[in-house]
């Protein structure tokens, strides 16, 4: 899929400076639910403590690529989430647990976490032959949208020939180029976590998104997928925002 120049829609840039390209990433996908406990506390009360936990994300920005998105009206389950990418894993888990021991944190359900890794693409890319290499850093676009979900693959699907993979992959990346809005993130979790990939589209036109899906619905790699659910639809804003958006 395209490598065009990013927009920014009013989402930070990645407040860590991007490694060099031998260097291989840690990927979280943190999803956030908040007790509706916490909206009935008083204005003032919610303010400090909702700067309380900006402030402890932020604390993490040498370490800690970080990037917000809100849920909020999106699913039931979900209100925010964060996209976090460090060249270590303990930065990750050491925010994690910062966060947690807010007094914010105390009303936060984590409802969904998807740990994972880049790589370079075992597939070739051969309308854009730096791709798969481009995929040890994850570089993102700021596109207004993100939408993620985990992809397990069917055991039949790792016994064919590669050459036969290799030509099913050539049809998605025919398909995925139809589509110029929307730019993918493969990260890999095999052995990390319980799916073998985190997808990760980012776009500005979700309409975009949808009708790729559904091409790739018809492609003739769907008999291999063996699951891609749960999606989530996740829309960028500054976490400043987010929290306002709670009711801070």
């Amino acid at each position: 899929m395209t490598t065009s120049a990013p927009s920014t829609h009013g989402q930070p840039h990645p407040t860590s400076a991007t490694p060099s390209p031998d260097v291989r990433q840690f990927v979280s996908f943190a999803f956030y639910r908040l007790d509706p406990a916490w909206r009935r506390q008083s204005a003032s009360t919610k303010s400090s403590q909702a700067w309380e936990f900006v402030s402890s994300v932020e604390r993490f920005s040498h370490d800690v690529m970080v990037l917000s998105y809100s849920l909020l009206g999106l699913r039931a389950d979900v209100d925010f989430m964060l996209w976090r990418v460090s060249d270590r894993i303990e930065p990750i888990q050491a925010m994690s647990a910062a966060l947690l021991q807010t007094t914010l944190g105390g009303y936060l359900t984590t409802s969904y976490a998807y740990l994972s890794m880049t790589k370079r693409s075992t597939y070739q890319d051969k309308l854009d032959p730096a791709h798969p290499e481009n995929r040890r850093v994850i570089r993102p676009f700021h596109s207004k949208y993100l939408f993620i979900y985990p992809f397990i693959k069917t055991t039949d699907w790792y016994m064919l020939p590669f050459q036969q993979r290799q030509a099913m992959m050539d049809e998605h990346i025919i398909l995925g180029n139809k589509y110029p809005s929307v730019r993918i993130h493969t990260t890999y979790s095999f052995g990390l976590d319980d799916q073998e990939f985190v997808l990760a589209f980012e776009t500005d036109e979700p309409k975009d998104f949808l009708d790729l899906v559904m091409e790739m619905r018809e492609s003739k790699a769907r008999p291999y997928t063996l699951r891609d659910t749960p999606i989530f639809t996740c829309v960028a804003k500054p976490l400043k925002e987010i929290m306002k958006e709670l009711g801070a």
